[in-house]
């Protein structure tokens, strides 16, 4: 497993503007490192208890990326140094976040999570939700967040016709939502869709964003 190689591949056919995040979860320190040194700068951790002690020994200008369920809880470790959250799924958990970044006297970019898998274990705002959550008076109230766009995650199915369609969906919410007046610390700049088994047909449907584990590093540890 050549990570160096597989960065260079994957970082390869992704379209200009599109920023690769190489899932991190479960992998060493040595292995980040070893991505790192082959010039990744963005990495994506899903567990709150994983992703502090990695921020703690690794380079510092590692861009930390949290893309797992996030609970309220945990949002305070995290609040000094995360680059981007993918999973805000409800408006409790953004306002902790705001909470939180006004302590570390940060304001933190967010995505908000949209459910768009037919599976029913898929965290998320429905399109209806999401376009209604953002353009609603409390966001603009929220002075320690910006929201800078949405993420989804397909259903998990060799059917690629329903992944393209699932993809399609946010896509069309996104450049809706991208088209209409929004809050001051709201705009549509990044839509995180594709992992390593569809991230080609994220791609092609429009994603400005990828996450990418096992097809960087090989199967979880």
């Amino acid at each position: 497993m050549n990570i160096k190689i597989n960065i260079q591949k994957i970082t390869q056919n992704l379209p200009s503007g599109c920023q690769l995040v190489a899932v991190s979860k479960t992998k060493s320190a040595a292995l980040i490192q070893e991505a790192y040194d082959a010039g990744q700068r963005h990495f994506g951790e899903n567990k709150v208890q994983e992703l502090v002690p990695k921020f703690e020994t690794l380079p510092k200008d590692i861009c930390w990326h949290m893309i797992g369920h996030l609970q309220s809880n945990k949002v305070k470790y995290i609040a000094p140094f995360v680059y981007l959250i993918h999973s805000i799924d409800s408006e409790r958990l953004l306002a902790e976040v705001n909470k939180q970044a006004a302590k570390s006297n940060r304001v933190i970019p967010c995505l908000l999570q949209v459910h768009i898998a037919k599976e029913e274990t898929k965290f998320g705002f429905s399109t209806d939700e999401v376009k209604a959550f953002i353009k609603s008076s409390n966001i603009a109230t929220y002075d320690h967040v910006r929201i800078s766009g949405l993420m989804g995650m397909a259903t998990l199915t060799d059917d690629e016709n329903q992944v393209r369609e699932e993809f399609r969906t946010l896509r069309l919410a996104f450049y809706d939502l991208r088209n209409s007046t929004l809050p001051a610390n709201a705009a549509m700049e990044i839509l995180s869709m594709g992992m390593s088994g569809d991230y080609s047909l994220a791609v092609a449907e429009g994603s400005t964003m990828v996450r990418v584990g096992s097809a960087l590093f090989g199967d979880r540890s």
